[in-house]
Protein backbone atom coordinates (compact mmCIF):
# COMPACT_ATOMS: atom_id res chain seq x y z
CA UNK A 1 0.00 0.00 0.00
CA UNK A 2 1.12 3.49 -0.30
CA UNK A 3 -0.35 7.09 1.07
CA UNK A 4 -0.54 9.68 -1.10
CA UNK A 5 0.32 13.31 -0.01
CA UNK A 6 -2.16 15.36 -1.48
CA UNK A 7 -1.80 18.20 1.07
CA UNK A 8 -0.93 18.39 4.85
CA UNK A 9 -3.58 17.78 5.51
CA UNK A 10 -2.99 14.23 4.79
CA UNK A 11 -0.66 14.24 7.54
CA UNK A 12 -2.19 12.56 10.43
CA UNK A 13 -1.68 10.14 13.19
CA UNK A 14 -3.16 7.30 11.30
CA UNK A 15 -1.06 8.03 8.49
CA UNK A 16 2.01 7.65 10.34
CA UNK A 17 0.86 4.99 11.89
CA UNK A 18 0.79 3.43 8.42
CA UNK A 19 4.02 4.28 6.84
CA UNK A 20 5.79 3.84 10.21
CA UNK A 21 4.71 1.30 11.98
CA UNK A 22 2.78 -0.72 9.35
CA UNK A 23 5.80 0.11 6.46
CA UNK A 24 3.90 1.88 3.70
CA UNK A 25 5.16 3.95 1.11
CA UNK A 26 5.36 7.66 0.64
CA UNK A 27 4.41 9.42 -2.92
CA UNK A 28 3.00 12.98 -3.62
CA UNK A 29 -0.04 13.07 -5.97
CA UNK A 30 0.63 15.65 -8.86
CA UNK A 31 -1.59 18.40 -7.23
CA UNK A 32 0.96 18.48 -4.34
CA UNK A 33 4.54 18.77 -6.76
CA UNK A 34 2.86 21.51 -8.49
CA UNK A 35 2.34 23.53 -5.34
CA UNK A 36 5.77 22.67 -4.40
CA UNK A 37 7.29 23.92 -8.00
CA UNK A 38 5.14 26.90 -7.76
CA UNK A 39 6.19 27.95 -4.14
CA UNK A 40 9.80 27.40 -5.31
CA UNK A 41 9.58 29.18 -8.13
CA UNK A 42 8.14 32.17 -6.37
CA UNK A 43 10.87 31.68 -3.63
CA UNK A 44 13.45 31.64 -6.55
CA UNK A 45 12.16 35.35 -7.81
CA UNK A 46 12.15 36.92 -4.27
CA UNK A 47 15.44 36.09 -4.17
CA UNK A 48 16.31 38.11 -7.27
CA UNK A 49 15.49 41.02 -4.53
CA UNK A 50 18.98 42.27 -3.37
CA UNK A 51 17.57 43.64 -0.50
CA UNK A 52 16.05 40.52 0.28
CA UNK A 53 17.47 38.53 3.33
CA UNK A 54 16.92 34.82 4.38
CA UNK A 55 18.50 33.38 6.74
CA UNK A 56 20.56 30.09 5.96
CA UNK A 57 19.81 31.34 1.75
CA UNK A 58 21.45 35.06 1.88
CA UNK A 59 23.30 34.76 5.18
CA UNK A 60 25.45 32.01 7.18
CA UNK A 61 24.24 29.94 9.93
CA UNK A 62 23.94 30.06 13.23
CA UNK A 63 26.54 32.78 14.50
CA UNK A 64 27.23 33.64 11.31
CA UNK A 65 23.63 35.02 10.91
CA UNK A 66 25.14 38.30 10.33
CA UNK A 67 27.57 37.51 7.60
CA UNK A 68 25.59 38.29 3.74
CA UNK A 69 26.59 35.92 1.09
CA UNK A 70 26.98 37.12 -1.98
CA UNK A 71 25.65 35.06 -4.98
CA UNK A 72 28.53 33.30 -5.70
CA UNK A 73 28.89 32.47 -2.17
CA UNK A 74 25.01 31.52 -1.73
CA UNK A 75 25.62 28.97 -4.43
CA UNK A 76 28.32 27.30 -2.93
CA UNK A 77 27.21 27.89 0.43
CA UNK A 78 23.61 25.60 -0.88
CA UNK A 79 25.58 22.77 -1.76
CA UNK A 80 27.12 21.96 1.10
CA UNK A 81 25.77 18.86 3.21
CA UNK A 82 24.90 19.05 6.84
CA UNK A 83 27.51 16.30 7.71
CA UNK A 84 29.14 18.40 10.61
CA UNK A 85 25.89 18.88 12.18
CA UNK A 86 25.55 15.33 12.83
CA UNK A 87 27.24 15.78 16.32
CA UNK A 88 25.39 12.95 18.97
CA UNK A 89 26.03 9.04 18.79
CA UNK A 90 24.37 6.49 20.95
CA UNK A 91 21.28 4.85 21.61
CA UNK A 92 19.98 4.58 18.19
CA UNK A 93 16.16 5.47 17.20
CA UNK A 94 13.90 2.31 16.36
CA UNK A 95 13.09 2.25 12.80
CA UNK A 96 9.41 2.52 13.07
CA UNK A 97 10.40 6.19 14.84
CA UNK A 98 13.00 6.98 12.10
CA UNK A 99 10.18 6.24 9.64
CA UNK A 100 7.83 8.06 11.53
CA UNK A 101 10.34 11.41 11.64
CA UNK A 102 10.76 10.78 7.31
CA UNK A 103 6.97 10.67 7.02
CA UNK A 104 6.48 13.90 9.65
CA UNK A 105 9.67 16.33 7.48
CA UNK A 106 7.09 15.56 4.28
CA UNK A 107 4.66 18.35 5.98
CA UNK A 108 6.69 21.72 5.52
CA UNK A 109 6.76 20.04 1.65
CA UNK A 110 3.70 19.62 0.53
CA UNK A 111 1.86 22.94 0.62
CA UNK A 112 5.41 24.75 -0.28
CA UNK A 113 5.80 26.00 2.63
CA UNK A 114 9.82 25.15 2.49
CA UNK A 115 9.96 26.44 -0.56
CA UNK A 116 11.95 23.37 -1.36
CA UNK A 117 12.81 21.98 -4.44
CA UNK A 118 10.24 18.87 -5.88
CA UNK A 119 13.11 16.51 -6.69
CA UNK A 120 14.81 16.94 -3.48
CA UNK A 121 11.08 16.46 -1.75
CA UNK A 122 10.76 13.15 -3.31
CA UNK A 123 14.28 12.13 -2.98
CA UNK A 124 13.42 12.24 0.73
CA UNK A 125 9.68 10.50 0.48
CA UNK A 126 11.40 8.24 -1.61
CA UNK A 127 13.20 7.17 1.60
CA UNK A 128 10.25 5.07 3.06
CA UNK A 129 10.37 2.38 -0.05
CA UNK A 130 11.69 0.10 2.50
CA UNK A 131 15.11 0.59 2.37
CA UNK A 132 17.72 0.74 5.32
CA UNK A 133 17.98 3.78 7.17
CA UNK A 134 20.79 6.32 8.74
CA UNK A 135 20.92 5.20 12.22
CA UNK A 136 19.74 8.65 14.43
CA UNK A 137 20.91 9.03 18.04
CA UNK A 138 18.51 9.40 20.26
CA UNK A 139 21.60 11.07 22.74
CA UNK A 140 23.14 14.27 22.60
CA UNK A 141 20.38 15.89 21.40
CA UNK A 142 20.82 19.27 22.67
CA UNK A 143 20.60 21.65 19.61
CA UNK A 144 18.50 24.94 19.65
CA UNK A 145 16.56 22.30 16.73
CA UNK A 146 16.29 19.57 15.48
CA UNK A 147 19.73 19.86 13.60
CA UNK A 148 21.80 17.50 15.21
CA UNK A 149 19.29 14.37 14.33
CA UNK A 150 18.06 15.21 10.89
CA UNK A 151 21.64 16.11 9.77
CA UNK A 152 21.79 12.21 10.74
CA UNK A 153 19.04 11.30 9.28
CA UNK A 154 19.23 13.42 6.03
CA UNK A 155 23.43 13.88 4.93
CA UNK A 156 22.96 11.44 2.22
CA UNK A 157 20.10 13.28 0.75
CA UNK A 158 21.64 16.30 0.91
CA UNK A 159 24.95 14.98 -0.71
CA UNK A 160 22.77 12.99 -3.59
CA UNK A 161 20.16 15.08 -4.52
CA UNK A 162 20.28 17.92 -6.49
CA UNK A 163 20.67 20.34 -3.76
CA UNK A 164 20.42 24.24 -4.46
CA UNK A 165 19.22 27.58 -2.37
CA UNK A 166 17.40 26.11 1.06
CA UNK A 167 17.06 22.94 -0.06
CA UNK A 168 19.60 21.81 2.67
CA UNK A 169 18.27 23.96 5.70
CA UNK A 170 14.76 22.53 4.60
CA UNK A 171 15.76 18.75 5.57
CA UNK A 172 17.75 19.98 8.96
CA UNK A 173 15.26 22.78 10.09
CA UNK A 174 11.89 22.85 11.85
CA UNK A 175 9.94 19.96 14.22
CA UNK A 176 9.43 17.28 12.54
CA UNK A 177 11.20 15.08 15.21
CA UNK A 178 9.19 16.23 17.95
CA UNK A 179 5.68 15.41 15.43
CA UNK A 180 7.19 12.42 15.26
CA UNK A 181 7.95 11.54 18.98
CA UNK A 182 4.71 12.62 20.68
CA UNK A 183 2.77 10.56 17.56
CA UNK A 184 4.77 7.23 18.62
CA UNK A 185 4.18 8.10 22.42
CA UNK A 186 0.21 8.04 21.33
CA UNK A 187 0.45 5.19 19.35
CA UNK A 188 2.31 2.83 21.78
CA UNK A 189 0.23 4.54 24.94
CA UNK A 190 -2.50 3.70 22.90
CA UNK A 191 -2.05 -0.30 22.27
CA UNK A 192 -0.46 -0.65 25.92
CA UNK A 193 -3.75 0.72 27.54
CA UNK A 194 -5.92 -2.42 27.08
CA UNK A 195 -3.30 -4.57 28.05
CA UNK A 196 -3.30 -2.81 31.33
CA UNK A 197 -6.89 -2.83 31.93
CA UNK A 198 -7.31 -6.61 31.05
CA UNK A 199 -4.19 -7.40 33.87
CA UNK A 200 -5.49 -4.93 36.53
CA UNK A 201 -8.79 -6.71 35.80
CA UNK A 202 -7.11 -10.17 36.50
CA UNK A 203 -5.58 -8.77 39.54
CA UNK A 204 -9.22 -7.47 40.66
CA UNK A 205 -10.55 -10.48 40.21
CA UNK A 206 -8.05 -12.18 42.10
CA UNK A 207 -8.06 -10.61 44.82
CA UNK A 208 -12.24 -11.26 44.78
CA UNK A 209 -12.31 -7.26 44.64
CA UNK A 210 -16.09 -6.09 45.27
CA UNK A 211 -17.87 -5.54 41.87
CA UNK A 212 -19.70 -2.38 43.08
CA UNK A 213 -15.78 -0.48 42.74
CA UNK A 214 -16.13 -0.93 38.74
CA UNK A 215 -20.26 -0.08 38.56
CA UNK A 216 -20.43 1.63 35.14
CA UNK A 217 -22.67 3.90 37.11
CA UNK A 218 -20.08 6.02 38.86
CA UNK A 219 -18.98 7.21 35.51
CA UNK A 220 -21.63 9.96 35.79
CA UNK A 221 -20.55 10.45 39.24
CA UNK A 222 -17.37 10.98 38.72
CA UNK A 223 -18.11 13.39 35.93
CA UNK A 224 -15.22 12.36 33.06
CA UNK A 225 -15.22 10.58 30.51
CA UNK A 226 -12.64 9.02 30.45
CA UNK A 227 -13.48 7.39 34.15
CA UNK A 228 -16.90 6.34 32.44
CA UNK A 229 -14.18 4.87 29.70
CA UNK A 230 -12.09 2.99 32.13
CA UNK A 231 -15.53 1.78 34.39
CA UNK A 232 -16.70 0.63 31.41
CA UNK A 233 -13.47 -1.22 30.25
CA UNK A 234 -13.22 -3.13 33.53
CA UNK A 235 -16.75 -4.30 33.82
CA UNK A 236 -16.53 -5.72 30.54
CA UNK A 237 -13.47 -8.05 31.44
CA UNK A 238 -14.62 -9.08 34.95
CA UNK A 239 -18.22 -8.81 33.87
CA UNK A 240 -20.05 -10.71 36.70
CA UNK A 241 -17.10 -12.19 38.11
CA UNK A 242 -16.57 -16.14 39.26
CA UNK A 243 -20.25 -16.18 40.42
CA UNK A 244 -19.53 -16.67 44.40
CA UNK A 245 -19.15 -14.35 47.63
CA UNK A 246 -17.38 -11.57 47.11
CA UNK A 247 -15.41 -9.89 49.14
CA UNK A 248 -16.85 -8.59 52.18
CA UNK A 249 -15.98 -5.49 52.49
CA UNK A 250 -13.90 -2.63 50.21
CA UNK A 251 -10.57 -3.42 48.26
CA UNK A 252 -7.87 -1.27 49.70
CA UNK A 253 -7.49 2.28 48.15
CA UNK A 254 -5.10 0.41 45.33
CA UNK A 255 -8.10 -1.37 43.68
CA UNK A 256 -10.59 1.45 44.56
CA UNK A 257 -8.73 3.94 42.69
CA UNK A 258 -7.85 1.44 39.41
CA UNK A 259 -10.54 3.38 37.36
CA UNK A 260 -9.73 6.93 37.92
CA UNK A 261 -6.02 6.41 37.40
CA UNK A 262 -6.86 3.93 34.26
CA UNK A 263 -9.04 7.17 33.68
CA UNK A 264 -5.89 9.55 33.50
CA UNK A 265 -3.99 7.25 31.55
CA UNK A 266 -6.82 7.36 28.67
CA UNK A 267 -7.14 11.49 29.62
CA UNK A 268 -3.04 12.01 28.55
CA UNK A 269 -3.20 9.19 25.72
CA UNK A 270 -5.92 11.06 24.00
CA UNK A 271 -3.86 14.69 24.68
CA UNK A 272 -0.81 12.93 23.36
CA UNK A 273 -2.81 11.64 20.31
CA UNK A 274 -3.93 15.23 20.12
CA UNK A 275 -1.10 17.12 19.49
CA UNK A 276 0.05 14.54 17.59
CA UNK A 277 -2.40 15.40 15.22
CA UNK A 278 -2.11 18.78 15.74
CA UNK A 279 2.06 19.05 14.92
CA UNK A 280 2.19 16.39 11.79
CA UNK A 281 -0.06 19.15 10.18
CA UNK A 282 1.73 22.04 11.53
CA UNK A 283 4.01 24.03 8.89
CA UNK A 284 7.39 24.92 11.62
CA UNK A 285 10.26 25.56 9.24
CA UNK A 286 12.49 28.00 9.17
CA UNK A 287 12.18 30.13 7.33
CA UNK A 288 9.23 29.79 6.30
CA UNK A 289 7.49 30.86 2.96
CA UNK A 290 4.22 32.42 3.05
CA UNK A 291 1.92 31.66 0.37
CA UNK A 292 1.32 35.11 -2.11
CA UNK A 293 -1.34 37.77 -0.51
CA UNK A 294 -2.36 41.13 -2.04
CA UNK A 295 0.60 43.05 -0.80
CA UNK A 296 2.75 40.16 -1.82
CA UNK A 297 2.32 38.28 -5.05
CA UNK A 298 5.33 36.31 -4.87
CA UNK A 299 4.47 35.30 -0.99
CA UNK A 300 7.25 36.66 1.86
CA UNK A 301 9.92 34.49 3.38
CA UNK A 302 10.29 34.99 7.49
CA UNK A 303 12.44 33.42 10.14
CA UNK A 304 9.98 31.46 12.98
CA UNK A 305 10.52 29.62 16.21
CA UNK A 306 8.66 26.71 14.53
CA UNK A 307 11.27 24.04 14.94
CA UNK A 308 10.53 24.30 19.03
CA UNK A 309 7.32 22.27 20.19
CA UNK A 310 6.51 22.10 23.85
CA UNK A 311 3.43 20.96 23.53
CA UNK A 312 4.80 17.60 22.50
CA UNK A 313 6.92 17.97 25.58
CA UNK A 314 3.89 18.19 27.57
CA UNK A 315 1.73 15.56 26.11
CA UNK A 316 4.72 12.80 26.33
CA UNK A 317 5.50 14.12 30.25
CA UNK A 318 2.03 13.04 30.81
CA UNK A 319 2.04 10.05 29.06
CA UNK A 320 5.33 9.20 31.26
CA UNK A 321 3.46 10.69 34.97
CA UNK A 322 0.79 7.91 33.77
CA UNK A 323 2.90 5.44 33.26
CA UNK A 324 4.37 5.81 36.73
CA UNK A 325 1.55 6.17 38.67
CA UNK A 326 0.42 2.50 37.05
CA UNK A 327 3.19 0.87 37.97
CA UNK A 328 2.60 1.89 41.63
CA UNK A 329 -0.61 0.23 41.37
CA UNK A 330 0.81 -2.52 40.06
CA UNK A 331 3.28 -2.81 43.05
CA UNK A 332 0.78 -2.04 45.67
CA UNK A 333 -2.11 -4.53 44.45
CA UNK A 334 0.69 -7.66 44.22
CA UNK A 335 1.90 -7.34 47.21
CA UNK A 336 -1.71 -7.44 48.65
CA UNK A 337 -2.40 -10.36 46.77
CA UNK A 338 0.44 -12.32 48.55
CA UNK A 339 -0.67 -10.97 51.69
CA UNK A 340 -3.55 -13.40 52.87
CA UNK A 341 -4.18 -11.02 55.90
CA UNK A 342 -5.48 -8.32 53.19
CA UNK A 343 -6.34 -10.61 50.51
CA UNK A 344 -8.63 -12.73 52.69
CA UNK A 345 -7.45 -16.01 50.98
CA UNK A 346 -4.80 -17.16 53.75
CA UNK A 347 -1.18 -18.91 52.18
CA UNK A 348 -2.94 -19.93 49.12
CA UNK A 349 -0.77 -17.43 46.93
CA UNK A 350 2.26 -19.25 47.96
CA UNK A 351 3.77 -17.48 50.96
CA UNK A 352 3.50 -20.29 52.90
CA UNK A 353 6.94 -21.88 52.09
CA UNK A 354 5.48 -23.54 48.88
CA UNK A 355 8.36 -23.63 46.21
CA UNK A 356 6.70 -21.47 43.91
CA UNK A 357 7.35 -18.57 45.91
CA UNK A 358 6.30 -15.42 44.41
CA UNK A 359 6.99 -13.04 47.11
CA UNK A 360 10.20 -11.22 45.13
CA UNK A 361 7.90 -10.29 42.30
CA UNK A 362 7.00 -7.07 44.61
CA UNK A 363 10.04 -6.41 45.44
CA UNK A 364 11.33 -6.16 41.38
CA UNK A 365 7.68 -3.58 40.88
CA UNK A 366 9.05 -1.33 43.17
CA UNK A 367 12.40 -1.13 41.50
CA UNK A 368 10.82 -0.21 38.36
CA UNK A 369 8.66 2.00 40.27
CA UNK A 370 11.56 4.48 41.31
CA UNK A 371 13.00 4.22 37.92
CA UNK A 372 9.77 5.25 36.26
CA UNK A 373 9.75 8.01 39.16
CA UNK A 374 12.97 9.26 37.79
CA UNK A 375 11.68 9.19 34.11
CA UNK A 376 8.69 10.97 35.77
CA UNK A 377 10.46 14.25 36.35
CA UNK A 378 9.42 17.51 34.19
CA UNK A 379 11.27 17.98 30.72
CA UNK A 380 11.91 21.27 31.19
CA UNK A 381 13.84 23.70 28.71
CA UNK A 382 17.35 23.17 29.39
CA UNK A 383 18.61 25.32 32.02
CA UNK A 384 22.17 25.98 30.40
CA UNK A 385 22.85 27.84 27.06
CA UNK A 386 22.65 25.37 24.30
CA UNK A 387 26.11 24.12 22.69
CA UNK A 388 25.69 26.85 19.69
CA UNK A 389 27.05 30.33 20.00
CA UNK A 390 25.30 33.39 19.25
CA UNK A 391 21.50 32.63 18.80
CA UNK A 392 21.66 29.39 19.55
CA UNK A 393 20.94 29.47 23.23
CA UNK A 394 17.78 27.87 23.86
CA UNK A 395 17.91 23.59 23.43
CA UNK A 396 15.25 21.66 22.37
CA UNK A 397 14.21 19.13 24.92
CA UNK A 398 11.88 16.66 23.23
CA UNK A 399 14.40 13.35 22.44
CA UNK A 400 14.86 13.69 26.42
CA UNK A 401 11.16 13.24 26.88
CA UNK A 402 10.66 10.85 24.24
CA UNK A 403 13.43 8.33 26.14
CA UNK A 404 11.50 8.87 29.82
CA UNK A 405 8.09 8.02 28.03
CA UNK A 406 9.52 5.22 26.08
CA UNK A 407 11.49 3.82 28.79
CA UNK A 408 8.29 4.07 31.53
CA UNK A 409 6.47 2.29 29.12
CA UNK A 410 8.98 -0.71 28.80
CA UNK A 411 9.10 -0.79 33.14
CA UNK A 412 5.06 -0.71 32.79
CA UNK A 413 5.27 -3.52 30.77
CA UNK A 414 7.49 -5.18 33.45
CA UNK A 415 5.40 -4.37 36.38
CA UNK A 416 2.01 -5.59 34.43
CA UNK A 417 4.07 -9.30 33.77
CA UNK A 418 4.58 -9.62 37.30
CA UNK A 419 1.26 -8.63 38.79
CA UNK A 420 -0.14 -11.25 35.58
CA UNK A 421 1.75 -14.23 37.46
CA UNK A 422 0.62 -13.37 41.08
CA UNK A 423 -3.06 -12.82 39.77
CA UNK A 424 -3.36 -15.85 37.14
CA UNK A 425 -1.94 -18.09 40.29
CA UNK A 426 -3.90 -16.84 42.89
CA UNK A 427 -7.26 -18.21 40.47
CA UNK A 428 -5.26 -20.83 39.76
CA UNK A 429 -4.63 -21.87 43.38
CA UNK A 430 -7.99 -21.01 44.27
CA UNK A 431 -9.94 -23.11 41.60
CA UNK A 432 -11.68 -19.73 40.17
CA UNK A 433 -12.47 -19.71 36.94
CA UNK A 434 -11.11 -16.63 34.44
CA UNK A 435 -13.73 -14.36 33.24
CA UNK A 436 -14.11 -15.15 29.44
CA UNK A 437 -13.23 -11.89 28.50
CA UNK A 438 -9.62 -12.42 29.97
CA UNK A 439 -8.86 -16.32 29.21
CA UNK A 440 -6.50 -15.60 26.39
CA UNK A 441 -4.33 -13.17 28.60
CA UNK A 442 -4.45 -16.11 30.93
CA UNK A 443 -3.24 -18.47 28.89
CA UNK A 444 -0.34 -16.97 27.57
CA UNK A 445 0.21 -15.69 31.14
CA UNK A 446 0.47 -19.77 31.88
CA UNK A 447 2.25 -20.22 29.13
CA UNK A 448 5.56 -18.09 30.83
CA UNK A 449 4.98 -19.90 33.71
CA UNK A 450 3.67 -23.31 33.43
CA UNK A 451 4.17 -24.92 36.68
CA UNK A 452 3.25 -23.26 39.37
CA UNK A 453 4.71 -25.93 41.95
CA UNK A 454 8.37 -25.93 40.53
CA UNK A 455 11.31 -23.64 41.74
CA UNK A 456 11.74 -21.28 39.00
CA UNK A 457 13.67 -18.40 38.19
CA UNK A 458 10.81 -15.68 38.05
CA UNK A 459 13.23 -12.99 36.30
CA UNK A 460 13.79 -14.78 32.92
CA UNK A 461 10.42 -15.57 33.10
CA UNK A 462 8.54 -12.49 33.43
CA UNK A 463 11.16 -10.94 31.16
CA UNK A 464 9.59 -13.21 28.74
CA UNK A 465 6.13 -12.41 29.47
CA UNK A 466 7.35 -8.74 29.19
CA UNK A 467 8.49 -9.15 25.47
CA UNK A 468 5.53 -10.75 24.72
CA UNK A 469 3.49 -7.75 26.03
CA UNK A 470 5.96 -5.33 23.93
CA UNK A 471 5.39 -7.18 21.16
CA UNK A 472 1.87 -6.89 21.40
CA UNK A 473 2.22 -2.80 22.29
CA UNK A 474 4.18 -2.24 18.54
CA UNK A 475 2.54 -5.31 16.65
CA UNK A 476 0.10 -3.50 13.80
CA UNK A 477 -3.19 -5.19 13.91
Amino acid sequence: MTVTLNSRQDMTLETLRRVAWAGENVAFSQEALSHMAAARRRFMRLLEDPAVSVYGVTSGYGQNARVRLTPEQRALHASRPPIQQAAGWGDPLPDRVTRAIIFARLTNFVDGGAAISPAVAQAVAGMLDGRSLPTVPTRGQGGAGEILSLSHLFGAVAQSAPVAEKDVISLINGSPAASALVADAALAAGARLPLAVEIFALAAEAFNTPLTHFDPALGELWNTPHDAWALAQLHAAVGTGHGGARRPYQAPVSFRILPRMLGQARRVQLLAAEVAGESLAAVTDNPVMLPPDAAHPDGRIISTGGYHNPYAVMAMDAVTAANANLIVLAGRMAAKLLDGHVSLQADQFGLGGTAAYLGCLPMAITGYEEEARLCAMPTLLPGSESGGFGQDDVASPVFPAWSKQDRSGSLLEAALASLAFIAVRGLDRLERPVPPALAELAAEVRRHLPDVDSPLALGPAAYGLEAELRRRVFTVP
